[in-house]
Protein backbone atom coordinates (compact mmCIF):
# COMPACT_ATOMS: atom_id res chain seq x y z
CA UNK A 1 0.00 0.00 0.00
CA UNK A 2 2.85 2.71 0.60
CA UNK A 3 4.65 1.25 -2.39
CA UNK A 4 1.28 2.01 -4.65
CA UNK A 5 1.40 5.37 -2.47
CA UNK A 6 4.51 6.66 -3.04
CA UNK A 7 4.05 5.80 -6.90
CA UNK A 8 1.46 8.10 -7.58
CA UNK A 9 3.04 10.82 -5.33
CA UNK A 10 5.93 10.73 -7.89
CA UNK A 11 3.53 11.09 -10.85
CA UNK A 12 1.64 13.24 -10.19
CA UNK A 13 5.11 15.75 -9.36
CA UNK A 14 6.26 17.71 -12.79
CA UNK A 15 9.61 18.90 -12.19
CA UNK A 16 12.36 16.46 -11.14
CA UNK A 17 15.87 14.84 -11.39
CA UNK A 18 16.31 11.78 -14.02
CA UNK A 19 18.78 9.21 -14.07
CA UNK A 20 19.59 6.28 -15.92
CA UNK A 21 18.46 4.79 -19.45
CA UNK A 22 14.72 4.78 -18.68
CA UNK A 23 13.96 8.26 -17.63
CA UNK A 24 11.79 9.01 -20.67
CA UNK A 25 9.41 6.10 -20.02
CA UNK A 26 5.66 7.72 -20.17
CA UNK A 27 6.21 10.56 -21.69
CA UNK A 28 4.01 11.55 -24.39
CA UNK A 29 5.68 13.60 -26.75
CA UNK A 30 3.61 15.99 -29.09
CA UNK A 31 6.83 17.09 -31.10
CA UNK A 32 6.68 20.02 -33.37
CA UNK A 33 3.98 20.83 -35.32
CA UNK A 34 6.11 21.19 -38.67
CA UNK A 35 9.32 18.35 -38.54
CA UNK A 36 12.59 20.10 -38.42
CA UNK A 37 15.72 19.34 -37.46
CA UNK A 38 16.69 23.41 -36.61
CA UNK A 39 18.07 24.48 -33.40
CA UNK A 40 16.74 27.58 -31.69
CA UNK A 41 19.18 29.42 -29.39
CA UNK A 42 18.41 32.25 -26.89
CA UNK A 43 21.39 34.11 -26.03
CA UNK A 44 22.28 36.40 -23.02
CA UNK A 45 19.77 35.31 -20.83
CA UNK A 46 19.16 32.50 -17.83
CA UNK A 47 15.83 30.61 -17.00
CA UNK A 48 13.41 32.53 -14.59
CA UNK A 49 11.24 29.93 -13.98
CA UNK A 50 9.67 27.15 -14.75
CA UNK A 51 5.78 26.58 -15.24
CA UNK A 52 3.52 23.41 -15.50
CA UNK A 53 0.59 23.51 -17.52
CA UNK A 54 -1.92 24.21 -14.95
CA UNK A 55 0.38 27.55 -13.54
CA UNK A 56 0.93 28.60 -16.94
CA UNK A 57 -2.91 28.56 -17.67
CA UNK A 58 -3.57 30.72 -13.99
CA UNK A 59 -1.04 33.09 -15.69
CA UNK A 60 -3.04 33.68 -18.70
CA UNK A 61 -0.13 34.72 -19.97
CA UNK A 62 0.50 33.90 -24.07
CA UNK A 63 3.98 31.54 -24.57
CA UNK A 64 5.92 32.16 -27.92
CA UNK A 65 6.51 29.38 -31.04
CA UNK A 66 9.79 29.21 -32.13
CA UNK A 67 10.98 31.29 -34.76
CA UNK A 68 11.11 29.91 -38.36
CA UNK A 69 13.11 31.63 -41.06
CA UNK A 70 12.10 34.65 -42.64
CA UNK A 71 9.05 34.83 -40.90
CA UNK A 72 8.80 36.75 -37.23
CA UNK A 73 7.76 35.52 -33.61
CA UNK A 74 4.08 34.40 -33.42
CA UNK A 75 2.00 32.90 -30.07
CA UNK A 76 2.08 29.63 -30.08
CA UNK A 77 -1.39 28.08 -30.04
CA UNK A 78 -0.22 24.61 -28.71
CA UNK A 79 -1.00 23.74 -25.29
CA UNK A 80 2.49 22.28 -23.00
CA UNK A 81 2.99 19.85 -20.44
CA UNK A 82 5.65 22.78 -19.27
CA UNK A 83 6.75 25.79 -19.94
CA UNK A 84 9.62 27.69 -19.25
CA UNK A 85 10.24 31.51 -18.93
CA UNK A 86 13.70 33.50 -19.29
CA UNK A 87 15.09 36.63 -18.21
CA UNK A 88 14.75 38.57 -21.52
CA UNK A 89 11.35 37.95 -21.05
CA UNK A 90 10.07 35.40 -23.25
CA UNK A 91 8.40 32.01 -22.88
CA UNK A 92 8.72 28.75 -24.53
CA UNK A 93 6.50 25.76 -24.20
CA UNK A 94 8.08 22.17 -24.46
CA UNK A 95 7.60 18.69 -23.62
CA UNK A 96 10.18 18.54 -21.49
CA UNK A 97 13.29 20.61 -20.05
CA UNK A 98 17.07 18.83 -20.07
CA UNK A 99 19.41 20.70 -17.54
CA UNK A 100 22.62 20.21 -18.82
CA UNK A 101 24.42 21.48 -15.03
CA UNK A 102 27.13 18.99 -14.98
CA UNK A 103 28.43 17.68 -11.68
CA UNK A 104 30.44 19.45 -8.66
CA UNK A 105 31.74 16.49 -6.33
CA UNK A 106 29.91 16.61 -3.10
CA UNK A 107 32.67 16.12 -1.02
CA UNK A 108 32.69 19.52 1.63
CA UNK A 109 30.33 17.17 4.57
CA UNK A 110 33.87 14.91 4.59
CA UNK A 111 36.52 17.90 4.65
CA UNK A 112 35.71 19.25 8.14
CA UNK A 113 38.38 18.09 10.18
CA UNK A 114 40.00 16.13 7.71
CA UNK A 115 42.58 16.35 5.26
CA UNK A 116 42.05 14.41 1.86
CA UNK A 117 43.71 15.22 -0.69
CA UNK A 118 41.41 17.12 -3.51
CA UNK A 119 42.00 16.84 -7.06
CA UNK A 120 41.66 19.82 -9.14
CA UNK A 121 37.93 19.14 -10.33
CA UNK A 122 37.13 18.82 -6.58
CA UNK A 123 36.76 15.07 -6.18
CA UNK A 124 38.85 13.29 -3.50
CA UNK A 125 42.20 11.73 -4.98
CA UNK A 126 41.97 8.15 -4.76
CA UNK A 127 44.66 5.58 -6.31
CA UNK A 128 44.27 2.69 -8.20
CA UNK A 129 43.27 0.85 -5.35
CA UNK A 130 40.05 3.34 -4.64
CA UNK A 131 42.02 4.39 -1.45
CA UNK A 132 41.72 8.45 -0.45
CA UNK A 133 44.76 10.09 0.83
CA UNK A 134 43.89 8.93 4.50
CA UNK A 135 44.26 5.64 5.99
CA UNK A 136 41.29 3.34 5.48
CA UNK A 137 38.99 5.47 3.67
CA UNK A 138 38.29 4.64 0.11
CA UNK A 139 36.07 6.40 -2.31
CA UNK A 140 34.03 5.51 -5.33
CA UNK A 141 31.90 7.33 -7.77
CA UNK A 142 31.06 10.94 -8.28
CA UNK A 143 32.54 12.11 -5.10
CA UNK A 144 36.50 11.21 -6.30
CA UNK A 145 39.01 11.88 -8.39
CA UNK A 146 40.94 9.11 -10.38
CA UNK A 147 44.90 10.03 -9.45
CA UNK A 148 46.12 7.15 -11.13
CA UNK A 149 48.14 7.01 -14.57
CA UNK A 150 44.73 6.21 -16.58
CA UNK A 151 45.00 4.13 -20.11
CA UNK A 152 45.20 6.21 -22.89
CA UNK A 153 41.66 5.28 -23.74
CA UNK A 154 39.80 5.58 -20.17
CA UNK A 155 38.48 8.87 -18.70
CA UNK A 156 36.84 9.81 -15.74
CA UNK A 157 32.99 11.04 -16.80
CA UNK A 158 30.97 10.75 -13.66
CA UNK A 159 28.29 8.50 -15.14
CA UNK A 160 25.53 6.22 -12.77
CA UNK A 161 27.02 3.56 -14.78
CA UNK A 162 30.82 4.61 -13.87
CA UNK A 163 30.36 4.94 -10.46
CA UNK A 164 28.49 1.37 -10.10
CA UNK A 165 31.95 -0.09 -11.22
CA UNK A 166 33.72 2.08 -8.92
CA UNK A 167 31.81 0.77 -6.58
CA UNK A 168 31.98 -3.15 -7.10
CA UNK A 169 35.82 -2.65 -7.62
CA UNK A 170 36.16 -0.67 -4.38
CA UNK A 171 34.24 -3.13 -2.48
CA UNK A 172 36.83 -5.65 -4.01
CA UNK A 173 40.05 -3.48 -2.90
CA UNK A 174 38.45 -3.12 0.64
CA UNK A 175 38.24 -6.61 1.03
CA UNK A 176 41.80 -8.02 -0.44
CA UNK A 177 43.07 -5.02 1.98
CA UNK A 178 40.93 -7.09 5.13
CA UNK A 179 42.73 -10.19 3.78
CA UNK A 180 46.16 -8.68 3.04
CA UNK A 181 46.05 -9.89 -0.95
CA UNK A 182 46.64 -7.85 -3.64
CA UNK A 183 44.50 -7.28 -6.29
CA UNK A 184 44.58 -6.11 -10.19
CA UNK A 185 42.59 -2.98 -11.19
CA UNK A 186 39.16 -3.97 -12.87
CA UNK A 187 39.33 -4.76 -16.53
CA UNK A 188 36.65 -1.85 -16.76
CA UNK A 189 39.46 0.82 -16.16
CA UNK A 190 40.99 -0.32 -19.51
CA UNK A 191 38.41 1.54 -21.81
CA UNK A 192 36.22 3.64 -21.35
CA UNK A 193 32.01 2.72 -21.65
CA UNK A 194 28.86 3.79 -21.59
CA UNK A 195 25.38 1.99 -22.61
CA UNK A 196 22.12 3.42 -22.69
CA UNK A 197 18.83 4.05 -24.48
CA UNK A 198 17.70 7.94 -25.82
CA UNK A 199 14.05 6.86 -26.86
CA UNK A 200 14.59 3.53 -27.68
CA UNK A 201 17.89 3.63 -29.84
CA UNK A 202 20.87 1.99 -28.22
CA UNK A 203 23.16 4.67 -27.60
CA UNK A 204 26.84 3.10 -26.90
CA UNK A 205 29.68 5.13 -26.48
CA UNK A 206 33.72 3.49 -26.25
CA UNK A 207 37.08 5.42 -25.61
CA UNK A 208 37.41 8.77 -26.96
CA UNK A 209 34.29 9.35 -28.27
CA UNK A 210 34.36 12.72 -29.05
CA UNK A 211 38.04 13.15 -29.04
CA UNK A 212 38.96 14.22 -26.20
CA UNK A 213 42.57 15.60 -25.60
CA UNK A 214 43.09 15.16 -29.02
CA UNK A 215 43.31 18.36 -30.59
CA UNK A 216 44.07 18.25 -33.73
CA UNK A 217 45.41 14.90 -34.63
CA UNK A 218 42.56 12.34 -35.35
CA UNK A 219 39.99 12.09 -38.00
CA UNK A 220 36.57 11.06 -37.73
CA UNK A 221 34.69 8.57 -40.43
CA UNK A 222 30.76 8.74 -40.25
CA UNK A 223 28.09 6.12 -41.31
CA UNK A 224 24.32 7.14 -41.04
CA UNK A 225 21.32 5.50 -42.02
CA UNK A 226 18.01 7.71 -41.63
CA UNK A 227 15.53 6.29 -38.88
CA UNK A 228 17.93 3.43 -38.10
CA UNK A 229 21.88 4.09 -36.82
CA UNK A 230 24.59 7.04 -36.46
CA UNK A 231 28.33 5.46 -36.30
CA UNK A 232 31.05 7.87 -35.79
CA UNK A 233 34.40 6.29 -35.35
CA UNK A 234 37.63 8.50 -34.30
CA UNK A 235 41.49 7.37 -35.57
CA UNK A 236 44.35 8.46 -34.99
CA UNK A 237 47.40 7.41 -36.62
CA UNK A 238 45.20 4.47 -38.53
CA UNK A 239 43.67 3.34 -34.86
CA UNK A 240 40.83 3.35 -34.15
CA UNK A 241 41.00 5.28 -30.57
CA UNK A 242 36.79 5.86 -29.87
CA UNK A 243 33.14 5.36 -31.48
CA UNK A 244 29.82 6.69 -30.91
CA UNK A 245 27.17 3.78 -31.99
CA UNK A 246 23.38 5.03 -32.28
CA UNK A 247 20.77 2.33 -32.98
CA UNK A 248 21.26 -1.36 -33.31
CA UNK A 249 24.31 -1.71 -35.27
CA UNK A 250 26.07 -4.80 -33.28
CA UNK A 251 29.54 -3.35 -34.25
CA UNK A 252 30.22 -2.64 -30.32
CA UNK A 253 32.01 -5.74 -29.20
CA UNK A 254 34.54 -5.39 -32.46
CA UNK A 255 34.64 -1.84 -31.62
CA UNK A 256 36.19 -2.83 -28.40
CA UNK A 257 38.54 -5.14 -29.67
CA UNK A 258 39.55 -2.73 -31.67
CA UNK A 259 40.16 0.35 -29.53
CA UNK A 260 41.79 -2.20 -26.89
CA UNK A 261 44.04 -4.16 -29.51
CA UNK A 262 45.35 -0.32 -31.60
CA UNK A 263 45.26 -2.75 -34.59
CA UNK A 264 46.53 -0.61 -37.72
CA UNK A 265 43.27 0.05 -39.68
CA UNK A 266 44.79 2.02 -42.46
CA UNK A 267 44.69 -0.41 -44.96
CA UNK A 268 41.02 -0.38 -44.53
CA UNK A 269 40.20 3.46 -45.07
CA UNK A 270 36.52 4.18 -45.18
CA UNK A 271 35.81 0.34 -46.05
CA UNK A 272 35.90 0.17 -42.41
CA UNK A 273 32.66 1.11 -41.72
CA UNK A 274 30.92 -0.20 -45.08
CA UNK A 275 27.19 -2.02 -44.35
CA UNK A 276 28.20 -4.30 -47.14
CA UNK A 277 30.47 -6.07 -44.90
CA UNK A 278 30.14 -8.01 -41.83
CA UNK A 279 32.84 -6.66 -40.26
CA UNK A 280 32.60 -8.57 -37.36
CA UNK A 281 33.14 -11.69 -38.60
CA UNK A 282 36.25 -10.08 -40.51
CA UNK A 283 38.05 -9.46 -37.93
CA UNK A 284 36.61 -12.16 -35.40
Amino acid sequence: GNEEKQRATAASDQLGSALGPDWHEGLHLKGTKEFSHKVHIEILCEVKKIHSQQEFLQLQRTSLAFPKEGKNVEADEVLWPVYVELTNGKTYGCNFIVSATGVVPNVQPFLDGNNFAVGEDGGLEVDKEMHTSLPGIYAAGDICTAAWEPSPVWHQMRLWTQARQMGWYAAKCMAADTLGESIDMDFCFELFAHVTKFFNYKVVILGKYNAQGLGLDHELMLRCTKGQEYVKVVMQNGRMVGALLIGDTDLEETFENLILNQMDLSAYGEELLNPDIDIEDYFD
